[in-house]
């Protein structure tokens, strides 16, 4: 079950997303939760990969790098999910920054006492 709310928590970052930011463009609620699966798939088995690659990287940026490659990872999902759009960086980035905001409230809420 709380799978099932995170993502439909994402679902709607998603949505709302495409609604106030240019640049992000979602055809609908449909294409709105495949994206969110694909992303949180994605997140889950390819970003740890990434992340220990560019580990050197990291370091010497105490961590920033982390956002890069966050808004590289949304910007791919955008080319791997039809119907969910990201014009360029600046949305990618923005929308990546407004997902890891969302995860990291719907986990301090959602957390298991």
């Amino acid at each position: 079950m709380y799978l099932i709310l995170r993502w439909l928590i994402n679902t709607a970052a998603i949505l709302l997303m495409a609604y106030y930011l240019p640049g992000i463009a979602v055809t609908g609620f449909y294409a709105a939760l495949i994206a969110a699966l694909v992303l949180g798939i994605i997140n889950a088995i390819i970003r740890p990969l990434i992340v220990l690659l560019t580990l050197p990287v990291n370091i010497l940026t105490l961590g920033l790098f982390t956002f890069i490659i966050n808004a590289f990872l949304f910007w791919f999902v955008s080319t791997i999910v039809k119907g969910f759009e990201v014009a360029d960086f600046k949305a990618a980035f923005l929308g990546a920054l407004i997902m890891w905001l969302v995860s990291w409230i719907s986990n301090w809420l959602l957390k298991k006492r």
